[in-house]
């Protein structure tokens, strides 16, 4: 089955067949991105609701361009704002936005779950656009996608998660994915910031030292080391975590192969990542980027009933 239901909460619940059937769709969708006119009639009449109760300009961003690219109306309802901040609960804002005539919400909550928890009790199509510490589907399948475009599969290809895998959606959307595309899949960062068990839990090897990381890799995700996490004993400085875990070009250039460099941002320069690697020739952190505006449209076209063999029959037909 490659047809993705209702709703986008995750994707370890997604079949490889699944993931592999969006990342086909989104590929042809660039193509609108490149021509003068940005826009393809294909969701338009449809609704959108981009419902942030987590501030994320890239991601809100970035799914609004899809939602444009794609000609639906999109809403930005900002929460701050809303009535959520007098009291009313998730399901009453979900239900009163739905009475509207909605046909989609896209989803962040600092709670893991609330997406699922809103699919269940409404009709319209739920995207998840980050829960809590739980999955951040979209931007795992961009990743996919920046890496499949450069290695042409995933299958046997070792890439290393660094950083705070502990608090990172991010970081278990990653997993999922990569894993169900057959590619081997590794953590590295302090033991604070990693789950326990990570190696059974998660099904991934686990290195103590970002050199020995750099030696097995063939490509690393540098997760955004989160500055609230200072505060909360994790790590003892940043200049110390730089000092043991930061991807520079000094560590880089000891790497027996060139090893492509992510970042989902928004980046930490001179912590996580060194401004020389994150501008580097092996960076593919503008290609994320660029590769997760082409990713959201195809989620949106599939959600509404799109096939993934007539997307680029749907991009030619918009020109």
């Amino acid at each position: 089955m490659t047809g993705l239901g209702k709703d986008l909460l995750d994707l370890e619940s997604l079949s490889a067949e699944q993931i592999t059937a969006i990342l086909d769709t989104a590929e042809p969708l660039k193509a609108i991105s490149l021509r003068a006119i940005k826009k393809v009639p294909t969701l338009r009449g449809e609704t959108i609701v981009n419902l942030f109760f987590e501030a994320s300009t890239r991601t809100r961003v970035s799914f609004e361009f899809a939602e444009k690219r794609m000609s639906a109306d999109a809403v930005n309802v900002a929460i701050g704002n809303s009535s959520v901040s007098k009291g009313e609960t998730l399901v009453d804002t979900a239900r009163n936005l739905e009475a509207m005539k909605i046909d989609m919400v896209v989803i962040r909550h600092q709670a893991s779950g609330a997406a699922r928890f809103l699919a269940e009790r409404i009709e319209s199509n739920v995207i998840n656009a980050g829960d809590g510490t739980h999955e951040h589907p979209t931007q795992g399948l961009l990743d996919l996608l920046t890496l499949r475009d450069k290695w042409g599969t995933l299958k046997g290809k070792r890439v290393c998660l660094c950083g705070d895998v502990l608090h990172s959606r991010v970081a278990r959307s990653n997993i999922h994915g990569l894993r169900k595309l057959g590619a081997e899949v590794a953590v590295c960062g302090p033991r604070s910031l990693l789950p326990n068990g990570a190696e059974e839990a998660l099904g991934v090897t686990v290195f103590d030292r970002i050199e020995a990381a750099i030696e097995w890799a063939d490509a690393l995700n540098i997760l955004r080391l989160q500055l609230e996490r200072m505060t909360s004993g994790y790590i003892p400085s940043l200049r110390e975590y730089n000092r043991v875990f930061g991807v520079t070009r000094e560590r880089l250039d000891r790497a027996p192969r060139d090893l492509l460099i992510l970042h989902p941002g928004p980046m930490n320069r001179g912590v996580e990542i060194d401004s020389d690697v994150a501008d580097g020739p092996h960076s593919l952190i503008l290609d994320q980027v660029t590769n997760g505006v082409a990713v959201r449209m195809a989620v949106l076209y599939l959600l509404r009933g799109g096939r993934p063999d007539l997307a680029a029959a749907g991009t030619a037909a918009g020109e």
